[in-house]
């Protein structure tokens, strides 16, 4: 018999944390749900770092994602533990859809399906840059430019006529050794902020708005954004589900953040598949359908 049912996949900072700030706090609560949620159907968990080397990972048999927020830190030490652990115990969601949510060209393929998501161009690693060009091309004032593989605004950057001339040298220095995106600054973003839509086995359990404070474009937490409830319209969830439902293998859970773009329409920002914050704690019920579909999928 295995020791656990399903693993709750974190990092080092959050497995035993001595000190329990607000942040942490949110990790945790957020775990605790979820694990009931499992106890309710009879399942085990444990949590458990990502890169702890004492971890037997065949003695469980699921590993679902939660908070391995360092992995774009530590991306190849990542990506090898993943590819060594794959064949060890069933990671939730499936490595696959992992593999291909890592890198944010996901947005292209989600383009190609019909999906409407942020205008994004490309840069590619070992490639030059001209900001100015990119700027003067997307008709806007602005725009953001952040590396295909990140989080948490990880060198995340404006570009704006006062920001050319510093951010210039610092993209040069990144394409030396990973590949870039542009995009236009999203004026929505400072107005309403981002949504993020909750999607477990393919439909919307609940949502939030996020915004940013005062004087930033940032809505994450780390940098002062703020996190309300928002009940989404069924235009949103409708669209939220489409981007999900257009994924090349199906995720069981999701969280499709969307912003209005600079035309009005609903667009795709990010489509977090692998490590997603899924605020149980404004909706703990969402938390039981997750628990029953894997019990259903894998434990039946």
């Amino acid at each position: 018999m295995s020791d656990f049912d399903v693993l709750l996949i974190t990092e080092d900072r959050y497995e035993s944390p001595q000190h329990i700030d607000g942040y942490i706090a949110n990790i945790l609560q957020d775990d605790a749900i979820l694990t009931a949620a499992f106890e309710e159907v009879g399942l085990r968990t444990k949590r458990v770092s990502w890169s702890n080397p004492e971890i037997d990972w065949s003695a469980s048999s699921c590993g679902l994602f939660r908070t391995t927020w360092d992995y774009f830190h530590r991306f190849s030490e990542f990506k090898y533990w993943m590819d060594q652990t794959s064949q060890r115990i069933i990671f939730i969601n499936p490595i696959n859809v992992i593999r291909w949510n890592m890198d944010k060209h996901y947005l292209a393929d989600l383009k190609a399906t019909g999906i409407r998501v942020v205008d994004t161009t490309f840069i590619e690693q070992n490639t030059s840059c001209d900001l100015v060009a990119l700027l003067q091309a997307s008709d806007a004032d602005s725009g953001i430019v952040k590396p295909a593989v990140s989080g948490t605004a990880r060198h995340t950057y404006v570009v704006d006529n006062s920001s050319l001339e510093s951010v210039q040298p610092i993209v040069n220095d990144l394409l030396k050794s990973e590949a870039l995106l542009f995009q236009p600054f999203q004026k929505d973003i400072l107005l309403n902020g981002e949504l993020s839509l909750i999607i477990i086995d393919g439909k919307c359990t609940h949502a939030v708005r996020k915004t940013a404070k005062q004087g930033d474009f940032r809505v994450q937490d780390d940098f002062g954004g703020t996190v309300h409830d928002h009940i989404p319209t069924p235009e949103e969830i409708q669209f939220a589900e489409s981007a999900v439902a257009a994924c090349p293998e199906k995720p069981l859970y999701a969280r499709v953040d969307i912003v209005r773009n600079n035309a009005g329409d609903l667009a795709i920002m990010e489509l977090e598949l692998i490590e997603p914050e899924l605020w149980f704690r404004k909706n703990p019920a969402a938390a039981k359908p997750l628990a029953a579909a894997i019990k259903n999928i894998y434990f039946s």
